[in-house]
């Protein structure tokens, strides 16, 4: 049992790290292409779709709560959130890609394609069009982020904060595992390069990005608030996963009985929660739950893409989430039928 718990934990700590690490990189980008996304929404209600489901399959939640925002403000459809809801798999992306990434980009163009479509469907069948774009969204309206203040890096050096040290020293001890081979594939592929090279731009960016940056961006959004619960989710989807199908052996039960388990996966999916889906991808990764189930679990979850508009509007929340579910299901069944 202490063997299987010091598996579990470096496998979620690899994971862990993985997820961190883009995250830092995205939370990156996404501050230097500040109001890109936005302009590129001016235009027809097929920019619109494209954009949003864009924005959805883009890893994190951030591209979803943009969307979300976007229509919260009229600029776009409901169809537009549908798609982007579809396309996203929030902090569950990053997993995806480090657990069987190969079949996760063909998942994530699956639900790219799968969202586009649901979304100009909505549209259509609940009348609404794609809203024109009347006024524009302030983004750090009260301040500038930059990302690589010349001439200030020593100094932000000499004065160190707390925040700043602790990620430096946790990316070093994560590139340490991943040298020292504790950490990643146990053979030098592709995967293990790209988790060196990933937690290189990491480091760079902890090193060298403003405190303000560094304090509101990597430390309160991501470390804080982020990495915790993905390391918590994670841990406990690979041990209720070891639990499912090496003591209590269900993985027959689950293989016989695909159409319940897909209908248990897409209802898990209707909570607004990164982390339930993990369960799912983790069986998947065993053979205890097909591909179908997979992307039906996919679809309907969202992460934490849908939170903003609960609060914003119940009955919107509940009108996507119903639509997402429907499709969800009925693309579940379509895998059944054809195999997958």
């Amino acid at each position: 049992m202490i063997i299987l718990f010091s598996k579990i934990l470096m496998h979620a700590l690899m994971i862990t790290g993985f997820v961190f690490v883009m995250m830092l990189v995205i939370e990156y980008l996404n501050v230097l292409t500040q109001g890109v996304w936005q302009r590129g929404l001016r235009g027809n209600r097929w920019r619109q779709y494209l954009l949003a489901a864009f924005l959805g399959a883009t890893p994190g939640c951030m591209g979803a709560f943009a969307v979300v925002a976007l229509y919260s403000h009229r600029v776009v459809s409901l169809g537009a959130v549908v798609a982007a809801m579809i396309a996203t798999s929030g902090d569950e992306s990053f997993v995806m890609f480090s657990m069987i990434p190969g079949t996760a980009g063909f998942i994530f163009l699956l639900l790219f394609l799968v969202g586009l479509v649901a979304g100009v469907l909505t549209d259509i069948l609940c009348g609404e069009k794609a809203a024109a774009v009347s006024h524009e969204l302030d983004l750090h309206e009260a301040e500038t982020c930059e990302c690589f203040p010349r001439g200030k890096i020593v100094q932000q050096w000499k004065d160190c904060s707390l925040s700043r040290g602790v990620l430096v020293l946790v990316l070093f001890l994560f590139i340490f595992g991943l040298l020292a081979g504790y950490l990643g594939p146990p053979t030098w592929n592709w995967i293990h390069i790209t988790l060196l090279l990933t937690s290189g731009v990491g480091l760079f960016i902890v090193t060298t990005v403003p405190d303000h940056f560094l304090e509101v961006h990597l430390w309160e959004h991501v470390a804080k608030t982020h990495v915790p619960r993905v390391f918590a989710w994670t841990f406990g989807a690979l041990l209720i996963m070891h639990l499912l199908v090496d003591y209590f052996h269900l993985t027959g039960w689950m293989q016989g009985n695909r159409l319940l388990v897909l209908l248990i996966a897409c209802l898990v999916g209707l909570v607004p929660e990164s982390g339930p889906h993990l369960v799912f991808l983790t069986l998947y990764t065993q053979g205890a739950v097909s591909f179908s189930v997979l992307l039906a679990s996919s679809i309907v979850q969202d992460g934490h893409g849908m939170l903003p508009l609960l609060a914003e509007s119940r009955l919107d929340f509940m009108r996507i989430k119903a639509i997402n579910f429907a499709i969800g299901m009925g693309v579940g069944l379509i895998g059944y039928v054809i195999g997958w």
